[in-house]
């Protein structure tokens, strides 16, 4: 049994696959936050903006058996035409995708012509199979997924500096600014577009600081959230 919160289609908005057309499966659950405000002062990962509980949102449900759900994801490939040269691609994300995600669902999604991506916390092993995997480390939490395609650290954390990833065997290293809008904000102290790039007083934001940092150590590249920048899902 598969809990799918939600699944659509769209283009990969960030890291080194950005732009992509994909098929997004987000997976409910995760096992660094229950997903609950009350919880995440805390939880392990403080800063996530996704919405991964339950199985309410756009195509989501729960499926049976990996046939159920590749069928299920195959449905929601949308290109004019089908025969495109470009493999289609499924992103299984979260939430947490390696707490379900197994090798039964990745070879029938390969039977179906797809390429599989994963996007994980890496502190999961990933099952085999897995065509291009994206690891970004949430704080303290331990990382036992060490290599993959792409370590993409959201940035600044303080318990999870860029130095202590350089090492891991990765073929990309981004940084990715995080996104504090699901922060509260005082009334009067509401910032304006050019703070939030550049921050106020002697503050970086996490914009500038992921700049900063990617011009001093350019192991590092840039990556950002352009689906938020464009509003598409």
């Amino acid at each position: 049994m598969y809990s799918v919160k939600e699944a659509f289609y769209t283009l990969q908005g960030e890291g080194a696959q950005s732009g992509r057309a994909s098929v997004f499966c987000r997976f409910s659950g995760c096992n660094l936050w229950s997903g609950r405000e009350q919880d995440r002062a805390k939880a392990q990962c403080q800063f996530c903006d996704t919405d991964f509980v339950g199985t309410d949102g756009q195509n989501g449900g729960k499926f049976a058996d990996a046939g159920d759900l590749a069928d299920h994801l195959l449905s929601l490939w949308q290109p004019v035409e089908k025969t495109s040269p470009a493999a289609p691609y499924v992103v299984f994300t979260g939430g947490e995708p390696l707490l379900q995600l197994d090798e039964a669902l990745i070879d029938a999604m390969h039977q179906r012509g797809f390429d599989v991506g994963v996007e994980t916390n890496g502190t999961l092993p990933a099952p085999p199979g897995i065509d291009w995997l994206c690891v970004s480390p949430k704080g303290s939490a331990t990382i036992v997924q060490t290599h993959g395609n792409e370590l993409k650290l959201v940035f600044p954390q303080a318990d999870a500096p860029p130095q202590r990833f350089e090492n891991m065997a990765f073929e990309h290293f981004l940084l990715q600014p995080m996104d504090k809008s699901h922060q509260p904000v005082e009334k009067s102290h509401q910032p304006d577009t050019a703070s939030m790039i550049i921050g106020s007083g002697s503050e970086l934001s996490p914009m500038a600081a992921c700049v900063a940092h990617c011009l001093a150590y350019p192991q590092w590249r840039l990556s950002l959230q352009t689906h938020k920048i464009l509003g598409i899902d």
